[in-house]
């Protein structure tokens, strides 16, 4: 045994050939590692295809259904970026992993695993039957998507919730059909027995079979029809010719057909009244800021039994999917800004939807003190440029500290009522920017320690940007909300630049950008304990008397205890 290792010791004596031993080692390491991580993305990969997979179409969309088997798979550039967080946590940040989107629908069916979807009535849906379908008469005749690799139940309510359909149904497994009526008889419930392709525990139609689900929609996707957006009851401008120059008489006038129409003349607003039809854009002339009683607007369609359609004094307005492109022009400043302005934001407080609006009512394009990849390919060109280029109308921070905040020259301070904006961040984190938690993360050990750590610097945050910046502008998420045409004129002037008000009513019309999350999905339960509430008020309070000894407004009401 002793001359082999003696063998063996003489040969790693020698130095040449020890190098090339340790090269060879080296590299076989190297390799190894390399294989492993190819596995790794080719897993993720997958995943994310098998999301991409899914295709949005007419109501003829099943005769190709071959084709959304194909999916595609899109790969981002990505570099590091700064990280954000409290400052007592960076160094523990350094260390996490970076999460960026990708798809958490398996969280959530994991954290639901073993419960029925028929058997749930939690208040977002409700299983009302099995159906009959027909390729050339649907029974739900609203948009349709599919997916061959993941589909689920909730996957289908979430994507016809979000464009205000009553009514979602699954078929064949993969398939998700929308509509705002059933138009189709029952079938037997046996004959809906195929599994969803995204979860086995649930069924999902069957073949030219629909299991059909009743959808408790939010406020504000209810204000949806198919895909138009409704915008309310308004009285007759006084140049109708001017303000709305596109106008024809319908016969058995009904919602769809004036939408249709308006579409098809590239309007972005679609007008009844009576069985007249008009179209146009908004404008000073009809600028929909006035809303008047529904109840005005109670004239039964022609065509339609269920829709009104206004008449020759009281107009029903919605908003076709017709782009606007009076604001969607964006580039560059041409000359080097002279200061530099923050965008600056508690984490979860609305700054990706704040820089959306910046960038559509002023024309330039924001920028960032990170870089995130998602948010670049998303239409956020400033993205890539260093923060200090000089070339973007404002940068987005969610630093904090005396050194960071003095860095720029001026402040927009979002402000957002911190139990949404824990909440908000706590999704992103965890679901990425239009994604949600899973159930398990929230009844888990993520969520306390969560609002531990993050409660604390929503108050900090907006305290040090009170104390340290040195021209700050004040805005609160809820105000901005509530009040977007005043509230974002009052923004374009603190950036110097001159308000059009075109622009800005354009902006109203596109002002949900591409980073909102579906009302549908809501928790069950109140995430925040009794202790976790005690301490969050008081921050709230903190925060309140500091705004107001700088003679700024208050927090608004619902932030305040009852």
């Amino acid at each position: 045994m002793a001359k082999p290792l003696l063998k063996i010791q003489r040969y790693f004596r020698r130095k040449p050939v020890r190098f090339f031993s340790l090269i060879l080692l080296y590299l076989t390491a190297g390799s190894l590692v390399f294989l492993h991580s190819g596995f790794v993305g080719d897993s993720s990969s997958g995943g994310r295809g098998g999301r991409d997979s899914v295709v949005a179409s007419g109501s003829s969309a099943s005769d190709t259904r071959g084709l959304s088997i194909m999916s595609r798979v899109f790969k981002e550039t990505r570099r590091s970026g700064r990280r954000y967080g409290p400052p007592w946590m960076k160094k523990r940040l350094e260390g996490e992993a970076v999460r960026r989107g990708g798809d958490y629908t398996s969280n959530w069916n994991r954290a639901l695993k073993g419960r029925n979807a028929k058997d749930m009535d939690d208040g977002r849906a409700k299983y009302i039957g099995c159906y009959v379908d027909d390729t050339q008469k649907r029974a739900l005749r609203g948009v349709s998507f599919f997916d061959y690799k993941k589909m689920t139940v909730f996957r289908c309510q979430d994507n016809c919730a979000e464009r205000g359909y009553m009514y979602a149904g699954l078929e064949f497994g993969a398939e998700c059909y929308c509509g705002h009526k059933i138009q189709a008889p029952n079938a037997s419930e046996s004959e809906c027995n195929m599994e969803c392709k995204g979860e086995k525990s649930n069924q999902c139609g069957g073949a030219n079979r629909l299991s059909i689900y009743r959808l408790e929609l939010s406020q504000e996707s209810a204000r949806r029809y198919g895909s138009a957006i409704f915008k309310g009851c308004f009285h007759r401008p006084e140049n109708v010719t001017l303000a709305l120059p596109v106008s024809a008489v319908i016969q058995n006038m009904s919602v769809d057909k004036c939408v249709d129409m308006c579409t098809e003349k590239d309007k972005s607003l679609a007008v009844l009244a009576g069985d007249r039809c008009l179209c146009g854009f908004p404008t000073h002339l009809f600028s929909l800021h006035e809303l008047e009683d529904e109840g005005m607007c109670l004239h039964r369609c022609h065509g339609e039994e269920f829709e009104s359609c206004g008449n020759d004094e009281y107009f029903v307005v919605y908003q076709t999917q017709v782009q606007d492109n009076r604001c969607m022009d964006r580039h560059f400043l041409s000359t080097r800004a002279k200061q530099l302005v923050a965008l600056a934001s508690f984490p979860g407080a609305g700054n990706t939807w704040a820089r959306h609006l910046i960038e559509l009512a002023t024309g330039f394009y924001s920028g960032s003190y990170y870089f995130d990849g998602s948010l670049y390919n998303k239409g956020f060109k400033g993205e890539r440029d260093h923060w200090r280029s000089g070339r973007t109308i404002c940068i987005k921070t969610h630093e904090s500290g005396r050194k960071e905040i003095e860095a720029f020259d001026s402040s927009i301070l979002m402000i957002r009522n911190p139990y949404k904006a824990l909440m908000a961040e706590f999704n992103r984190k965890y679901g990425g920017h239009i994604g949600f938690a899973s159930q398990a993360h929230w009844r888990g050990k993520e969520w306390p320690e969560f609002v531990k750590n993050y409660a604390p610097w929503w108050a900090s945050h907006t305290l040090d940007w009170l104390t340290y910046g040195k021209n700050v502008h004040v805005v609160h998420f809820e105000d901005l909300k509530r009040d977007l045409f005043t509230q974002l004129k009052g923004m374009v002037q603190f950036l110097g630049l001159k308000v059009s008000e075109d622009r800005l009513l354009c902006v109203e019309g596109q002002k949900d950008g591409n980073f909102k999350r579906s009302g549908l999905r809501k928790l069950e339960y109140d995430p925040y304990s009794p202790e976790m509430r005690a301490s969050i008020n008081e921050l709230i309070k903190t925060v309140n008397a500091a705004l107001k000894k700088r003679n700024m407004s208050g927090v608004p009401e619902e932030y305040l205890p009852r």
